[in-house]
């Protein structure tokens, strides 16, 4: 009997024992939801941006993007998980100065038709003086959209970025102000970088020829001439009166080679080179999005490096 009252004392030890265990796994699975629910939902237009937002956040945020990698950010037509997504966000951003075809473009239209509130909405380029593109007869009324390019508007989206997550989570507002820090520490750094690079290329030398007017304000920034086949992406790209101008262009200028982006056609491109006499560079640069996960300009900062380090290899040779 007394063995009897032994085996069952055991018995019920084991069992609180094995009831305390589930108790504190399913504590464990609580907290962990608790965590992901306190996250931020972040929507983001492309890739870029969404890097961005990462770098700053860190572990506060959770990120949909909009725009996929290879996917032309200028006219895109939102999927119904996109639709579901940014009503559900605490926070959005987008790139502004046109990038997402202005205040009648798909992502405007996007924002009403959800019912999303605007004051959720940030755009990452706010403050950024627009440059402009010359539209056929001869004016001055197009916004470039691509601000990013510069390091120096990297710094700003950063901020402005910062500002929006902070805006939706105060209580947060201590660790994302740090990542923050951190992160335009080495924007700041790439600004220099760039300076200094450009700076050693000869004078002569400093013509950045692309397919698509990109470059522009990062161009601007470091004093780059820039020569390219098309103001920004249309239909027409690569028409003869394009290749002409460029042709033209190239014999004037003498750029050392001529580059080509990631995400467009290379038969114009190669046809100017045909007829220019001038080769194109070996490696391709990045415009309109990062790359893809694993690849070397997967992140914007790997982005800005990658790029200056092809632009002051093609130009001076090395």
């Amino acid at each position: 009997m007394r063995n009897f009252i032994k085996l069952m004392t055991v018995a019920f030890l084991a069992v609180i024992v094995l009831a305390a265990c589930g108790g504190n796994d399913d504590s464990d699975s609580n907290a962990k939801d608790a965590t992901s629910d306190d996250k931020i939902n972040v929507v983001t237009t492309f890739t870029l941006l969404e890097d961005i937002v990462k770098q700053i956040g860190g572990d506060y945020v959770e990120t949909f993007n909009l725009v996929p990698i290879g996917t032309d950010p200028h006219e895109y037509e939102p999927l119904p998980e996109d639709i579901k997504e940014t009503e559900e966000a605490d926070v959005l951003f987008s790139n502004g100065v046109n990038l997402e075809g202005g205040d009648s473009g798909w992502f405007a239209k996007l924002i009403e038709s959800t019912g999303q509130d605007e004051a959720k909405v940030f755009e990452a380029s706010e403050g950024v003086e627009p440059m402009y593109l010359i539209s056929e007869d001869g004016k001055e009324d197009e916004i470039n959209p691509h601000t990013f390019i510069d390091p120096t508007v990297g710094i700003i989206m950063a901020e402005n970025v910062k500002d929006g997550l902070i805006a939706v989570s105060p209580e947060n507002k201590e660790e994302i102000e740090e990542n923050a820090k951190a992160y335009l520490e080495t924007l700041k750094e790439m600004d220099e970088q760039y300076k200094t690079r450009i700076g050693e290329i000869p004078e002569e030398d400093r013509v950045l020829v692309t397919s698509e007017r990109a470059y522009q304000y990062m161009a601007d920034r470091y004093n780059l001439k820039e020569g390219f086949i098309w103001e920004i992406d249309t239909e027409e790209n690569g028409t003869p009166e394009q290749i002409t101008t460029l042709v033209n262009f190239i014999k004037e200028e003498e750029p050392p080679v001529l580059f080509v982006e990631s995400n467009v056609d290379t038969r114009p491109m190669e046809t100017v080179s045909n007829e220019s006499g001038v080769d194109i560079y070996e490696d391709k640069l990045y415009s309109d999005e990062i790359g893809a996960l694993g690849e070397e300009a997967d992140t914007y900062v790997k982005y800005l490096q990658y790029n200056i380090d092809k632009i002051h290899a093609g130009l001076t040779g090395e």
